[in-house]
């Protein structure tokens, strides 16, 4: 029988080799996907023209809108819609480039000429991402497709994304915007702060972190001089030049590694951006984040807007609208994902 000392050294092999067969698996099946082909959507006359902003990189210009996103077989159908919808609203959709990071284990150039055929237009590069980087420190959480290590590719964007590169809008693929992406780059940031994206102060910001976390004042005093709330990390305007400077992913790695050796928080990715960031973000309207529309990370529940305006609808949890609309119980709010659907129905490609 195998020492617990043992099984700790190779857990984190057995964790990128549990999602690798998983995506081999799905890839399988995505491949007999086809999307259509979207729309060229042009610039209004008073957007500003990109030029280079380096001399030894096509990818970095001034006037730019930067969006990161993460990439893979099981998001990939709202990936496609998120993208789509991010085009159609901006003012000067010519001027966004996408940064895509995808497992280093992923068929990219599947993923390369799924996007190319969709999107003929679009100014995006694909960067890999190795998953054994993090799996020897990831927790496991209530759910978990929360495990999976592309889903920690955002504490990593300042090393993936080239240095010329300065500010990104991070978003997640189960999202839309209806409005202007331009205006939630605008976000002011000060002259010190990394991150900015919605806070949500009347959540039980306990609850996040265990009854350990919070019996050992060495840890939360992490908080001290600060007025942390919830933010959801689906939806951030990053500075990361600034992040670079701080170092901010060895502060996020810190945290996890305290979390393989005492469990402090349950919930995957998110506590540690909480331990790092809260108390100390740029505001963001709500309506940038509608977030919560997948439901719960049990049942997936439908749920209604939040009070207010909406900019970006946000289905996170559980329930994904592509997969409820597929499965003929959809809720309310997925009519409203419903447009941005790229899919080929089996009726089309036969006709």
């Amino acid at each position: 029988m195998p020492k617990l000392g043992s099984f700790k050294l190779i857990r984190p092999l057995l964790i990128s080799l549990f999602w690798t067969i998983s995506f081999a698996a799905h890839i399988g099946a995505i491949k007999n996907f086809h999307f259509k082909e979207a729309p060229k959507f042009y610039n209004s006359p008073t957007c500003p023209s990109l030029h280079y902003s380096s001399t030894d990189t096509n990818i970095c210009f001034e006037n730019a809108v930067n969006i990161a996103m993460t990439l893979d077989a099981h998001y990939l159908r709202g990936s496609m819609a998120a993208i789509l919808s991010v085009l159609q609203h901006s003012s000067c959709p010519e001027n966004v480039i996408f940064h895509f990071v995808a497992s280093s284990s992923s068929d990219s150039n599947y993923l390369n000429q799924t996007l190319a055929n969709s999107f003929p237009y679009l100014r995006f590069t694909i960067y890999p991402f190795q998953d054994s980087a993090v799996a020897g420190l990831i927790s496991t959480s209530i759910r978990a497709a929360l495990d999976c290590p592309l889903n920690y590719a955002r504490n990593y964007l300042a090393d993936l994304l080239p240095g010329c590169i300065q500010k990104v809008v991070y978003l997640d693929s189960d999202l839309v915007l209806v409005d202007d992406i331009a205006k939630l780059v605008a976000t002011p940031l000060g002259e010190e702060i990394v991150l900015a994206a919605p806070e949500y102060c009347n959540a039980n910001f306990t609850t996040y972190f265990t009854p350990t976390f919070w019996s050992y004042p060495s840890l939360y005093l992490t908080f001290a001089n600060r007025k942390p709330c919830y933010f959801n990390t689906g939806v951030m305007v990053i500075d990361l030049e600034r992040w670079r400077t701080g170092d901010y992913t060895t502060k996020i790695v810190e945290w996890m590694e305290l979390q393989k050796r005492m469990r402090i928080y349950e919930l995957g990715s998110l506590p540690p951006f909480l331990l790092v960031f809260a108390g100390n973000i740029a505001p963001v309207d709500h309506k940038w984040n509608q977030h919560g529309l997948g439901g719960d990370n049990f049942r997936g529940l439908c749920r209604d807007l939040h009070p207010g305006p909406v900019s970006l609808l946000h289905w996170s949890g559980k329930g994904k609208p592509w997969v409820r609309l597929d499965a003929s119980r959809p809720c309310p709010l997925d009519a409203l994902w419903a447009p941005y659907d790229l899919l080929q129905t089996p009726y089309v490609l036969e006709s």
